[in-house]
């Protein structure tokens, strides 16, 4: 039997699903299977509607060798899981003449622990361990979570956290889950022949294709130790997340309540000796970090350098000394010294990261009104990191809607440590660059309005021009419009006054669940949704309830974010241009993804107004318009007021 082509393959998959094949799909499809090949690299864009997963997942299967998808969201995770690969492979088995396996792999915390179901939390103080069913009043919504939980271990087939509807908090997930370092190992534990996370890494063993996140990615990457199993391709989806993502795996913190809950966790299994020199320790620590500023710490103060070496000292004698004591009046030890070893290493490696300093590394402070003071640590790039670990002995494919800003790929190559496209030379990743565009036709479906005329938005201050402007736009597009806001204090205070002028809902971000408050606003056209960074990204509305998206200003960074400001400072000392290196970028990421909220379906119609002139007026607007989907751009206010009117006159008509 002759081997089926890519194109039959790619046929059977997008009729399996119900979709219709798109020429930026077909060459999405052939340009992943040539990589495949060639044991290459591709970054491919590929617009909203394209189909980008079976662009991906047709010539993965048909390569034969085992693939990892790496995604952002959760949505997308079960969408591939749950819909794209049963379809697909069900389609591609007779032609392939063999059925492909999937599996799903998280990190440990995402999965039920039996033990800690059965045996109870390992408590500190002087509780001992307690059985958390009991301590949760069962007429409480903790005890009541508790108790389903329980009656779902005995259901479930994964014990995956996102197969437990409704969800629960994290409180209550806490308490029936652990940290891999927490994780008393399938050999010492009682359940481990049961344990749920051990299963999904059997499974994904055995798989041809495994699904993941990007956090899995990172720790598989950061810590040496394999979490992901062998394999030869690697697919990134939503790869314009990846770099925050590995960032935020490699971010350390440190804080008073962390330390003393270490303390306290640690102080059973230690002498006394021992346990005193690390509760002192903890007690400069915490008189220092009640009067920390909040902000970077360019160089770690002499006072605080202190503090950090006696407690990684105090850390890394408990760690030594916790396998020696034991105290008979505690239950289940393995499990407690487990978690009081987990907890200790911790303040010692991240203690040690601080005092040590480095300059690949960016210290700063923060406070919350809440939890008080913490010091975090996070590395100034990971472009080195992810050039030598993820680039270097296997084809990856890097994919996403917004790759491409200002034009070109070199902006994203470079953040994921990519030379320019085209270099070549020793230890330099070779990689290419398509955009397979999308199926939507842009400029008729869609108008970009710079409300040129407004005053630059300031850091402080009313934006009064900007609220009425905002509330004619809204009453022109009758309702139906998402609101991207820069920070949650706009978007409260946008909601606020609307509601007050306009007699139509205002949903906010935070009133309710993201998922309910989504449902909400795709209901009721009449319906706005406002709200910050998460909306800018996880909105996907088709149809007429999303005519209008707007923005309330360009999303650069705070200037005080320590950890941006620090990375444009090094461009800037490397001879580069910090603010188009890190500030645009950044700004041009978000802007492209909210402006791909607006045309979701081939019939869809809008308005994207960004209510900041400095995309009209300033030097590096032309980049960041570049990075936009292509409509049709205006600055004339009567003109988009007419638009957003006849466009929602012709919804109403069609309503009706």
């Amino acid at each position: 039997m002759t081997k089926p082509s890519l194109p039959e393959l790619l046929h059977a998959a997008v009729t399996a699903v119900g979709g219709t094949e798109r020429p930026g799909q077909v060459a999405m499809t052939e340009a992943v299977a040539g990589a495949i090949d060639d044991n290459a690299h591709l970054l491919v864009q590929a617009g909203t509607g394209t189909g980008k997963s079976l662009g991906y997942l047709v010539p993965a299967l048909a390569h034969g060798e085992r693939v990892v998808v790496a995604t952002a969201t959760l949505a997308l995770q079960r969408q591939l899981v749950e819909r794209d690969l049963p379809r697909t492979v069900e389609a591609l088995h007779p032609l392939l003449r063999r059925r492909p396996e999937f599996a799903m792999l998280k990190g440990r915390s995402n999965y039920l622990c039996l033990h800690r179901l059965h045996e109870g939390v390992p408590q500190e103080e002087e509780d001992g361990l307690f059985d958390q069913f009991e301590a949760a009043a069962p007429t409480s919504k903790l005890g009541k979570d508790l108790l389903r939980m329980r009656d779902w271990a005995d259901e479930t087939e994964t014990g995956d956290r996102d197969d437990l509807t409704p969800g629960v908090s994290d409180r209550a997930w806490g308490q029936v889950s652990v940290s891999s370092r927490e994780c008393l190992g399938a050999s010492k534990c009682a359940y481990g022949a049961e344990c749920f996370a051990e299963a999904a890494r059997e499974r994904a063993k055995l798989a041809d294709v495994v699904v993941t996140n990007h956090a899995l990615l990172a720790i598989d990457a950061i810590e040496g130790a394999p979490v992901l199993p062998q394999h030869e391709v690697l697919i990134v989806d939503e790869a314009h997340e990846l770099v925050s993502r590995v960032t935020g795996v490699a971010t350390g913190e440190l804080s008073p309540g962390q330390v003393n809950r270490a303390v306290r966790r640690a102080a059973k299994l230690v002498s006394e000796k021992v346990a005193d020199e690390l509760q002192t320790a903890a007690e400069s620590f915490e008189r220092l970090m009640e009067l920390a500023l909040p902000g970077r710490l360019e160089e770690v103060p002499e006072d605080l350098g202190y503090a950090l070496m006696a407690l990684r000292d105090a850390a890394r004698n408990v760690i030594s000394a916790i396998g020696s004591t034991r105290d008979k009046s505690v239950q289940d030890e393995d499990a407690v010294r487990k978690q009081a070893l987990a907890a200790v290493e911790s303040i010692h490696g991240v203690a040690e990261r601080i005092a040590n300093g480095s300059e690949y590394d960016v210290v700063w402070c923060e406070r919350h009104d809440r939890y008080g003071a913490s010091l975090r640590v996070a590395p100034l790039s990971v472009s080195g990191l992810l050039r030598e670990k993820l680039f270097s002995d296997r084809s990856v494919v890097l994919t996403s809607a917004t790759l491409k800003l200002g034009g070109d790929f070199n902006g994203v190559g470079a953040s994921l440590g990519l030379s320019p496209e085209g270099t070549e030379g020793e230890d330099v990743p070779v990689w290419k660059g398509l955009d397979v565009g999308s199926p939507f036709d842009y400029p008729k479906q869609g108008i970009l309005y710079v409300a040129r005329q407004l005053a630059t938005p300031g850091r402080q201050g009313s934006r009064g021009d900007m609220m009425d402007e905002l509330a004619e736009l809204v009453e022109a597009a009758g309702g139906r419009t998402l609101g991207l806001f820069s920070s949650m204090r706009a978007a409260k205070e946008a909601a606020e006054e609307l509601r007050g002028r306009l007699g139509m809902p205002i949903l906010l971000q935070g009133e309710e669940t993201l998922g309910e408050l989504i449902k909400s606003f795709a209901a009721d056209p009449q319906t706005c949704l406002f709200g910050t960074l998460s909306l800018w990204q996880g909105v996907d509305v088709p149809g007429p309830s999303c005519q209008l998206v707007v923005m309330d200003r360009i999303p650069f960074p705070r200037p005080d974010d320590p950890l941006m400001s620090a990375r444009q400072k090094a461009v800037e000392e490397a001879g580069g241009n910090g603010f188009m290196a890190v500030a645009a970028t950044h700004a041009a990421l978000l802007m492209a993804q909210g402006a791909g909220r607006l045309v979701r379906a081939m019939g869809d119609r809008g308005v994207v107004a960004v209510l900041d002139p400095r995309l009209a007026n300033a030097r590096y607007g032309s980049y960041l318009r570049a990075s936009l989907p292509d409509f049709w751009y205006t600055t004339d206010r009567n003109q988009v007021r007419r638009s957003l009117a006849a466009i929602n006159a012709a919804a109403e008509a069609e309503g009706k």
